[in-house]
């Protein structure tokens, strides 16, 4: 049995599966919608309930109306109208679930790993700067990662691994594999893309290893010679946190990307910003009508990243984020 989707104010209507989340059926009908984790824990997905029913494992039942309702992990009992943050006009999704090999794995920083993984020989993989994929575990469960290299190195992935205590993949599964070990996986996953066919000053803002697809948005950007202004606020708690620095500060002294690192608890020898990242943005900029924003990291700074750029005049359908729940 299928149920009809409407969206609200708009002539967009697909159907979803008994079943089936609001997300999966928005996907399988050619359109996208903001989202991250899946999981319904970020909250990239809310929008409203306009009319109609359903249920969710994160929030229940669920009746309209209701203004925050996350999409990702809805599905409908009965005909229903939504209203997303964004709905935009896209090729349906075309995943592919692979075999990977662990290449090389190299440690930065105490508590941040970098993955190397090659794709069989001769199978190459479409993907955009941002995205992530899936690594399924022994018992079905997943972890999300960023792809942090760009789309046209596509003989591989590379993905920075934070450490988190007791994670299952970051301190289990990471700490047994060897070069030639293989992973599953699927991809890819997510809306955090630099939007085509805009030429306005984009400003960049990561929190960890929200570096990642910033790193793949940046090597893309530069590959591709778009034009368009780049500011790269990455934010740190301490200075070895920045476990690629001298990366983006290559990019800076190239004149192809403004870096600003920023230090929420630096020592004395700090000479660079400090305090929170998206503060020093708005520090910089005052008001943010005109730019684009992407945030990505912490949900804490996504969502007060989203909240005070708002307020600082920025639309809100110009703030995209991906913000990471460290699931381990």
């Amino acid at each position: 049995m299928d149920f009809r989707i409407s969206v609200a104010d708009s002539d967009i209507t697909f159907p979803c599966a008994a079943g089936e989340t609001v997300l999966d059926a928005t996907e399988r009908a050619g359109y996208a919608i903001p989202y991250s984790c899946r999981k319904g824990v970020c909250a990239s997905c809310e929008g409203h309930l306009v009319a109609g029913a359903g249920r969710s494992p994160v929030q229940g039942t669920l009746t309209a109306p209701n203004e925050r309702v996350l999409l990702c992990c809805l599905r409908p009992d009965t005909d229903m109208t939504i209203t997303p943050r964004r709905i935009e006009r896209r090729d349906p999704v075309m995943r592919r679930t692979l075999e990977l090999s662990v290449y090389r794995i190299t440690q930065p920083a105490a508590d941040v790993s970098i993955v190397q993984l090659r794709l069989p020989t001769g199978v190459r993989v479409k993907f955009g700067a941002g995205q992530y994929l899936q690594i399924e575990l022994e018992d079905g469960t997943r972890r999300n990662y960023s792809m942090a290299n760009a789309p046209h190195e596509s003989d591989g992935v590379q993905l920075h691994v934070r450490h988190v205590p007791g994670g299952r993949f970051s301190e289990g599964v990471l700490a047994r594999l060897a070069k030639g070990d293989r992973l599953r996986v699927e991809l890819p996953f997510g809306e955090f893309m630099l939007r085509d066919g805009s030429d306005r000053p984009a400003v960049l803002l990561a929190t960890g290893t929200g570096f990642a697809p910033v790193k793949s948005i940046v090597e893309d950007a530069i590959k591709r010679r778009l034009e368009r202004p780049l500011h790269l606020y990455w934010g740190a708690r301490r200075a070895e946190d920045l476990y690629l620095a001298s990366l983006a500060q290559k990019w800076h002294d190239s004149g192809r990307v403004r870096f600003v690192p920023v230090l929420s608890e630096a020592d004395d020898a700090w000479s660079g910003r400090r305090g929170f990242v998206h503060e020093a943005v708005l520090d910089d900029f005052g008001s943010l009508a005109g730019y684009e924003v992407y945030a990505c990291g912490n949900p804490s700074m996504t969502s007060a990243a989203r909240e005070c750029f708002v307020k600082a005049g920025l639309p809100e359908d110009d703030f995209f984020s991906d913000a990471f729940v460290h699931t381990g």
